[in-house]
């Protein structure tokens, strides 16, 4: 029988930011996910699961890409006209479940999650529309010790891969401190101050020229896409960098460190609170033992809103090679912090939470790249070490 010649046949082709995952990636995701799942529920987190849909409103405005016309999330209106958004991570959903379920819930509620996230960002190398999320999360608890325990368990992640001391550092900084330097500068516009976390969280990738283009007037990229800076004069930006540079990725944050920090917001109620807090963090971890695996750096802001306090990053400092031998860097492949006003927006109840997130398919590439197949076939022994500072093994 002849074909139709008029009969539509669509091209065979994926959208742009979505991939197809093989087999072999599945496999060595799913080894990852149970790695970060085992040190998770050794140190008493349980598994939750929340749908992939979230009202828009309950998303709030912590979103990733505030230049979009839908905000950075894909949306739809529901039947009942109500708009819906696919999570565009999974601590918006968490907030939305506490406060939904806070009577009858444990305090502090302790939970970890996998699963998809979603944002509707340009995707470009190494940048998905579509990717998984590893978290881990306490609701309820106040104060540096559960900072803490976050930063412990990324560390015990980072391990639990087979990663070695030198192989990753866990950067850590509080938002309070860039909060203070802005309010001793006279900058208190919520979407001005937004602006600057999401210029600085650029830091790595355009360097100190391009971040103070973003800090001021606005950036032309290479693609001629303009994006509208912070707005802030000269004067203004130079405190903010001096925050940066006294505050520089090291072994452990030193007392010249934390001093030289501490000059930077003095006179700010709540960047003097997050030295404090700072110095009770390090005071914590250096009695379990850890500090090369971690470092000050006032640079790390973290992207999203919604951060209130101590943050982090876990940046893998081990380099695999191109086949022309030029390093590949792979930089941050998680990180998380504190954020104590995300539930109080539906509650109006102040409740402390803080909490760790891993990406994993950018951790998975990661590994396969730095060891091959070898990646898969890691077993290692997970040491579980309790903020009180008993041992186990899992």
């Amino acid at each position: 029988m002849a074909k139709d010649p008029k009969q539509f046949r669509p091209k065979a082709r994926r959208p742009r930011g979505f991939e197809d995952l093989t087999a072999e990636v599945l496999t060595a995701e799913r080894d990852l996910v149970a790695r970060a799942g085992a040190v998770y529920e050794a140190h008493g987190f349980a598994p939750l699961a929340t749908g992939a849909f979230e009202y828009a409103d309950a998303l709030g405005k912590f979103l990733p890409d505030e230049e979009r016309p839908n905000e950075g999330v894909f949306a739809l209106q529901d039947d009942d006209e109500q708009w819906m958004a696919l999570r565009y991570d999974l601590t918006a959903p968490l907030a939305r479940y506490v406060a939904e379920n806070f009577e009858s819930l444990p305090k502090p509620f302790r939970r970890w999650q996998t699963g998809s996230v979603w944002r509707n960002e340009k995707p470009g190398p190494g940048r998905f529309r579509e990717f998984t999320q590893c978290d881990a999360d306490t609701v309820g608890a106040a104060g540096p010790a559960a900072d803490a325990e976050m930063i412990l368990l990324a560390v015990r992640v980072m391990q639990a891969v087979g990663l070695q001391a030198g192989d990753f550092v866990i950067r850590v900084n509080d938002r309070r401190l860039l909060d203070g330097v802005l309010e001793k500068a006279g900058v208190v516009d919520p979407v001005q101050k937004l602006r600057v976390l999401r210029s600085l969280d650029k830091l790595d990738r355009l360097g100190w020229p391009g971040v103070t283009q973003l800090l001021g007037p606005g950036r032309k990229d290479e693609s001629g896409d303009f994006t509208e800076g912070a707005g802030l004069a000269d004067a203004q930006i130079g405190p903010i960098r001096a925050l940066l540079e006294a505050g520089a990725a090291g072994q452990g944050p030193t007392r010249a460190e934390l001093s030289a920090v501490a000059l930077a917001v003095a006179g700010s109620p709540q960047g003097e609170a997050a030295v404090q807090d700072l110095e009770g963090i390090a005071s914590l971890l250096g009695g379990l033992g850890l500090t090369d695996e971690w470092a000050l750096d006032t640079s790390v802001v973290r992207g999203l809103g919604y951060y209130t306090g101590p943050v982090f990053e876990a940046e893998l400092l081990k380099t695999a090679t191109y086949e022309d031998g030029a390093p590949i860097r792979f930089g941050s492949v998680g990180g998380g912090g504190r954020y104590d006003d995300l539930v109080a927006r539906f509650t109006g109840q102040l409740v402390p939470a803080t909490g760790l997130s891993f990406g994993v398919s950018r951790f998975d590439a990661a590994l396969r790249a730095l060891y091959g197949a070898q990646a898969r076939a890691f077993r290692v022994t997970v040491v579980v070490l309790s903020m009180e500072g008993g041992g186990g093994a899992e």
